[in-house]
């Protein structure tokens, strides 16, 4: 796989976005993700639909379940089905979350890994055996947390760390760092610009909720924010503007061209760091 495995703006692919998707053009939708959970079990009439779309467009798989950093055994029956479904459908690209959402049963949340060497050395091991299994590089995602317990290292750390050791890819998460600057008061760009541009293979850009002045809920359910738009502007300027991102809307889904306008921001930004040629360089 080239370091990125697809190209330009996406969307979430969505059940109730399949009609409308099937009747009127995409553009500027360049890509789906889908969350293979939604999906694996899948047949019949809607399965032979799903289809359609996954021959006809590129598409990502951002998984919801492994539990990367939980404490029961990494699930290898899940993960070989996962498998199967991702070349079934020629899905060049399968992210997680840095998170966990299990013990002795799911736990219907992310949850925050501590931010300790032990947990490095944890995590890294389970994304190492997944990547295994998988018979692919997977990516990891940076994740917005609400508490930090047993903290021993800063979350910029912690994550640079088991990028390292596991030898994965970054799939970067510009309004979690929003959120978590917020919530944690430290400065966004800082974090940003600690992220190694070199595994960077994904984005992701969302809507939050505002709880109160220094609360922010990360929630999928509205329109991005101008402070989050900076900040993936500034993500394209240190990076570059070729990273693959994605519009990630989960719930109270608006009409499809409003998602689509959202998406061509997006695009837009991509294009102008990527005409302009100008990226900063690695510090």
């Amino acid at each position: 796989m080239n370091k990125f495995p697809v190209q330009g703006a996406g969307l979430g692919f969505k059940r109730a976005l399949m009609g409308p998707l099937a009747e009127e053009s995409i553009e500027p939708i360049d890509f789906f993700e889908i969350a293979p959970e939604n999906w694996l079990n899948i047949g019949g009439h809607l399965g032979k639909k799903f289809r359609t779309f996954t021959e006809r467009y590129p598409f990502l798989a951002h998984g919801l379940s492994l539990s990367l950093g939980g404490p029961a055994p990494l699930d290898e029956d899940f993960l070989g089905r996962v498998k199967k479904f991702l070349d079934s459908h020629n899905i060049p690209l399968y992210t997680e979350h840095l998170s966990y959402c299990t013990d002795n049963g799911h736990l219907y949340d992310l949850m925050p890994i501590p931010f300790t060497e032990e947990a490095v050395h944890y995590v890294a091991g389970r994304i190492q055996r997944t990547q295994e299994i998988l018979e692919r590089k997977i990516a990891i995602e940076n994740v917005s947390y609400y508490a930090a317990p047993g903290q021993e290292m800063s979350e910029v750390d912690f994550v640079n760390a088991v990028l390292e050791e596991a030898d994965c890819y970054l799939h970067l998460d510009v309004n979690n760092i929003y959120v978590n600057s917020v919530n944690h008061k430290y400065d966004a760009e800082e974090f940003l610009y600690a992220m190694p541009g070199e595994r960077i293979v994904y984005i992701h850009v969302a809507g939050h909720y505002q709880e109160a002045e220094d609360l922010l809920i990360d929630t999928h359910g509205a329109e991005v924010i101008d402070p989050v738009w900076n900040l993936l502007d500034k993500t394209y300027q240190r990076f570059g503007g070729n990273i693959p991102t994605l519009l990630e809307r989960d719930f109270n889904l608006p009409a499809l061209s409003e998602l689509k306008r959202e998406v061509g921001i997006i695009a837009s930004l991509q294009n102008k760091w990527t005409k302009s040629g100008k990226v900063i360089a690695h510090v």
